[in-house]
């Protein structure tokens, strides 16, 4: 019996993209549900639920200011139901203790005293609204991805000429004067101020840290395309102005995947004038005297060390596959095989769009992975796995839980990015993981390490 597809729009209604990710997980739980996606009816969004097999004749008729939800069912009966059932959830309905407003000028009326606007609206319509809040004197955090390069850009040199800072677009973390943005983790405040390029990064830094003892005073994020040529490094270079001017910051940490040449000239020029201390690491850009790692980066910057005690196991035949969460994480492992001479191993960001399209981001609902997971346990190529496991806040309840729902036949060696007081305990997700008899890390670059050394 085929499948049934069933769309269901609701006209001019708005719910940010967390929302909408946390309803169509909540719908892929449901009985009979095969899958399911909640986008703004935009067209780009549109594509990507015909994409993915989950558009039908009322979904093609939404406008970029209506909501599809859409679902694939074992029938159609259950579709109807799930949907029905979707709308009588907080979420859906928009319950929430906060105060509301329907404009930017009705928010700034509701809290006259805010600096911070954070923006998760279609990739159409970010930079219509980061404008309208950088002219409102707010500091912005764009969360949205799909603004156009050039549109970043000129959002950034409006930024700087208003002394206000553009983070992102696609800025995932931050953490503003002890304060979680987005995914980011609990860490205590402290005087390591981070710039960063990478919200996995930024948040695998600042745990890091808060291991080591030490503490941040802000984490700015400022959207992965930030050191491209084209961009310039625009936020990056505000954000270190705006450390340099913070009293609280002493030391300033920079992480970004490889930056165009004449911009990390231009960046590392800029902190050899600061007063301050600073550690830059940019992953794969071997230079000498720059951390090679996001531990190295922490350890660098606390002058402290990772203490890590490798597992005694035997050595596996076959190929280590990463399936991770995290797009820098899984960058890092990478890397580290390559500088360990090894190759022929696979590593893969489920992250990517090829792997979302109509259904949430794997640190919110890291289900995602457990069907690759389940590949690689069956695949005689297969030696180790390599995974990672992001907490904190946005980030999924129980992702230790959920990768262990698998039966793990094979080596497995993790990582856990988070800290003690998130709100999935990394204690408890460790713990969990070493009783099924996972090889914990005690960082990403570890992790990469032990998962090399049994292969190497």
């Amino acid at each position: 019996m085929p499948s049934a597809i069933v769309n269901r729009v609701e006209r001019g209604r708005y719910l940010d993209s967390v929302a909408l990710m946390q309803l169509s997980r909540r719908l892929v739980s449901l009985p009979g549900i095969e899958d399911a996606a909640l986008m703004i009816g935009t067209p780009s969004n549109k594509a990507l639920l015909r994409d993915a097999g989950l558009l039908d004749a009322e979904g093609e008729a939404a406008g970029a200011n209506d909501i599809v939800m859409a679902v694939r069912a074992r029938d159609e009966g259950a579709a109807r139901a799930a949907l029905a059932d979707a709308f009588q959830s907080p979420a859906a309905k928009g319950r929430s203790a906060l105060a509301h407003a329907r404009s930017l000028r009705g928010a700034l009326d509701a809290l006259s005293h805010a600096n911070l606007a954070v923006i998760s609206v279609p990739g159409e319509f970010a930079a219509h609204e980061a404008r309208k809040a950088l002219a409102a004197g707010l500091n912005a955090l764009v969360f949205s991805s799909g603004v156009p390069l050039e549109e970043e850009r000129a959002l950034k040199v409006t930024a700087r000429e208003k002394g206000l800072l553009l983070m992102g677009p696609d800025c995932g973390t931050a953490l503003i004067a002890g304060t979680p943005v987005a995914f980011a983790n609990a860490v205590p405040r402290g005087d390591i101020g981070i710039v960063s390029a990478s919200g996995t990064g930024l948040q695998e830094v600042s745990c890091l840290i808060a291991r080591l003892g030490g503490g941040v005073s802000h984490g700015i994020g400022v959207g992965g395309r930030d050191l491209d040529e084209r961009v310039g490094a625009l936020g990056t270079l505000a954000a270190i102005d705006a450390l340099e001017a913070d009293a609280a910051t002493r030391t300033i940490v920079l992480i970004s995947k490889p930056p165009a040449p004449a911009v990390a000239d231009e960046v590392l020029a800029r902190l050899s004038r600061s007063a301050k201390r600073s550690v830059v690491c940019f992953l794969g850009f071997d230079r000498p005297g720059l951390a090679a790692s996001l531990r190295d980066a922490a350890e660098m910057a606390t002058r402290r060390t990772v203490s890590a005690e490798p597992p005694k196991v035997d050595k596996v035949k076959g190929r280590v596959v990463g399936l991770y969460c995290g797009g820098t994480l899984c960058s890092e492992a990478e890397i580290i095989f390559g500088r360990l001479g090894l190759s022929g191993h696979r590593f893969v960001d489920l992250g990517n769009d090829q792997y979302t399209r109509g259904r949430p981001h794997p640190m919110i609902d890291p289900e995602l992975r457990n069907e690759h997971v389940a590949r690689a346990m069956v695949d005689r190529s297969v030696g180790a796995l390599l995974v990672d496991v992001v907490l904190g806040f946005g980030s999924h309840r129980d992702p230790a839980g959920v990768l262990l729902k698998t039966k793990l036949s094979k080596p497995v060696v993790a990582s856990v990015t988070g800290t003690d007081d998130d709100p999935q305990s990394r204690a408890l997700q460790v713990a969990r993981l070493r009783d099924a008899g996972v090889a914990v890390a005690p960082s990403n670059a570890h992790a990469a390490e032990w998962a090399a050394a049994l292969v190497h």
